[in-house]
């Protein structure tokens, strides 16, 4: 497969080299496309397979009744790669082949952030509270899910107490190219922007009550 090698990439350069429905999703790549069925879905997936193998590369896939669902990333690398836009571009054309739409919803990732002065105190605690695993080799989380189902958690040092705000916050990952729409959304649906001052990285909101959440994207990042 052409450019199919671990060379690493910048998310910039991943996401001038993928088509849609692909899009930098924090630190992966993610499509979804809608198949009608199951049958049709698995259909999908076995194309995907035999195109994966050849690679010598996996996406993870996620098979609903209607629709599939995958990731990429170079685990090896702790990065996006060649390999990963390759493998990309690959699928995409077996999608145009088989006839498929994309999934009318764009993909996104939720991760959980935890404000602590001791982050090495509450570690453990919400690892086996969790049922979770050390991020070994991603430094953008601190915990996951073994299964690679669940959000993953990361912990932010705080330099002294905050009773006046959370201490745990949602990170939503959305496509930099959808991020103003679902940004207006929530506004005009009585939310409030806390700060744009790290935009477009991330825009810091919060419901009527103070209920914190981050739209992320991949933009203006250190990859």
């Amino acid at each position: 497969m052409t450019g199919s090698t671990r060379t690493p990439l910048s998310r910039a350069q991943a996401t001038e080299a993928v088509p849609d429905p692909w899009r930098v999703i924090g630190y992966k790549l993610q499509a979804a496309y809608r198949t009608g069925s199951m049958v049709r879905g698995l259909e999908f997936i076995t194309k995907i397979v035999d195109a994966a193998e050849a690679a010598n590369h996996h996406p993870d896939i996620d098979l609903r009744y209607g629709s599939v669902h995958l990731v990429l990333t170079t685990h090896s690398a702790h990065q996006l790669t060649e390999a990963d836009v390759a493998l990309a571009n690959r699928i995409a054309g077996i999608a145009i082949e088989m006839g498929l739409e994309t999934f009318p919803e764009p993909v996104g990732q939720f991760d959980v952030g935890i404000d602590a002065q001791d982050i090495e105190a509450i570690r453990p605690f919400w690892r086996a509270v969790l049922g979770y695993s050390d991020a070994v080799g991603d430094e953008s989380v601190d915990l996951i899910d073994p299964a690679g189902r669940l959000p993953a958690v990361w912990f932010q040092q705080m330099d002294s107490p905050r009773p006046e705000r959370n201490r745990v916050h949602f990170d939503l990952w959305v496509p930099h190219d959808e991020v103003h729409e679902r940004l207006q959304a929530a506004i005009t649906a009585g939310g409030q922007l806390l700060t744009d001052e790290y935009a477009p990285a991330w825009w810091v909101l919060a419901d009527t009550e103070g209920n914190e959440i981050c739209l992320c994207t991949w933009q203006e990042r250190t990859d």
